[in-house]
């Protein structure tokens, strides 16, 4: 197996695995290397280190922490969820109906986070409802 750093067209990088140097060039020709962000299929590999194993009685690198964020963006989410889930009331999978009853004026207007299908989502934004994404999963779909 072979890990490549690659970059598609609009200059997204993505890594991907490839059982050897021969299968990406067949897969890339064939237009089966895709980006993993835009879907675009000019992608080029990047120049990248091969993986060297270190030495047997080198020190184990200490293992990341699975409780805090790993960098700025992670955080800024953390932070962002912690916000949202204080000042807003979950309503769970009564998202799209609790959503639109305050639309409508049936319901008082207050803050508000859930999970809405696709579609549901969709049907929201089209009756020009506004609702945005977040960028992390409810709390009972979490580990």
């Amino acid at each position: 197996m072979i890990r490549y750093t690659l970059n598609c067209a609009d200059g997204h990088g993505f890594e991907s695995w490839f059982q050897s140097a021969e299968a990406f060039d067949r897969l890339h020709a064939a237009g089966h290397v895709a980006c993993a962000v835009c879907g675009s299929e000019k992608v080029t590999k990047t120049l990248m280190a091969p993986s060297v194993r270190p030495a047997r009685k080198a020190a184990k690198p200490k293992a990341p922490s699975l409780t805090k964020p790993a960098n700025k963006m992670e955080e800024a989410v953390a932070q962002m969820r912690r916000q949202i889930e204080a000042n807003s009331d979950y309503v769970g999978l009564n998202f799209a109906a609790e959503a639109r009853a305050m639309h409508e004026g049936d319901a008082p207007e207050r803050s508000i986070y859930g999970e809405a299908r696709i579609e549901e989502a969709k049907s929201l934004i089209e009756d020009g409802i506004p609702v945005a994404p977040l960028p992390f999963l409810p709390a009972r779909k979490a580990n």
